[in-house]
Parts: C-alpha cells; sequence; structure tokens
C-alpha cells in the first residue's frame, strides 16, 4: 500500500515465450524458475499433452507440452526450449515452451481483456493481451491450462505418489 491507501502493484512483469511464432507471457508471481529441459519420463494414462515427468532436486514434476495444449505442430526440440515451473492450484507444473524471451513490465492500463472473438476451448486459457504500441502479448490463465478433469487426473495420479508435490 502506498501513503494514500490504495495497491502499489500498478505494474504487471510478465515472463514472456513462444509457442511456435506466437508471443505468450506468465505473471512471474506465478513462475517458481525456469530450466532447460531434462530427461522425461512418460506417465501412463496421463492427459495427451502431459509429456511426461522430471525429477527437480528430489520433487517429481509433470511438464505439459504447450504446442500440444495450444494446438499447435510439435517440433523437434531445440536448444532454445526450456521448462517454465510454475505453481498451479497448490501443485507444481513444469510448461515446456519453444523459448523463453524476456521479462517485460507492463502497467494495468496497458493490460485488456481477451478478444471476444476468441471462442472455443482455447479461449478459457487466456486471461487478457498486453499491449504497446503494435506490440501484443496473450497472457496466459495457468489456472485453466489444465481443465477440471485433467487435474483430477493428475491429482489421481499424484494419490498414487507419482505426479505432484505439495507447494
Amino acid at each position: 500500500m502506498d501513503a494514500s491507501g490504495g495497491e502499489t502493484r500498478q505494474e504487471i512483469q510478465l515472463a514472456c515465450f513462444k509457442i511456435g511464432p506466437e508471443l505468450y507471457a506468465l505473471d512471474i508471481m506465478k513462475i517458481k524458475e525456469i530450466i532447460r529441459p531434462q530427461k522425461l519420463t512418460p506417465i501412463p494414462k496421463a492427459p495427451s499433452f502431459i509429456e511426461g515427468v522430471i525429477n527437480l532436486r528430489g520433487a517429481v514434476i509433470p511438464v505439459a507440452d504447450m504446442r500440444k495444449r495450444f494446438g499447435q505442430p510439435v517440433t523437434k526440440e531445440t536448444r532454445k526450449n526450456r521448462i517454465v515451473v510454475c505453481s498451479l492450484v497448490g501443485k507444481i507444473i513444469g510448461l515446456l515452451v519453444d523459448e523463453v524471451t524476456e521479462v517485460r513490465r507492463y502497467s494495468r492500463k496497458e493490460i485488456s481483456p481477451a478478444p471476444q472473438y476468441i471462442k472455443g476451448a482455447q479461449a478459457d486459457y487466456f486471461l487478457g493481451v498486453a499491449h504497446r504500441d503494435d506490440d501484443l502479448v496473450m497472457l496466459v490463465d495457468l489456472e485453466k491450462v489444465l481443465s477440471t478433469d485433467e487435474r483430477i487426473e493428475l491429482q489421481t495420479l499424484d494419490n498414487k505418489n507419482i505426479v505432484t508435490r505439495q507447494v
């Protein structure tokens, strides 16, 4: 809070990343760390976009391929690929992206709601659009990257001590 009693967080810091040619972003407050891809262990019966799990300092973390999640063609892994490790509904999950580009600061005025014309399943994935001049970045709604059914599926795997750990 500032001296007038108002909210001080007038700016939001976004970690920008690419999936295919498009630029997306997450609030850095949701991100725990960004790592290079590691050896993935496949999980039987996991949602189709879950590539498998990694062992990160003793924690077993599921990794979602964001290309698959957003319906993009899957490509060969490159040196620029990264896993964005995030906190999601009390769990840790990794998001496999093509490249993390930068962290940008946006004022609240530069953030607009997601356009109305985005329809279908993918519409739920976005909180809004960050815009500055001609530059537009889609803000990913981390809470909606997994549907309720998919969260239950991962929770079921978790109950068997296979997948995630509490934060």
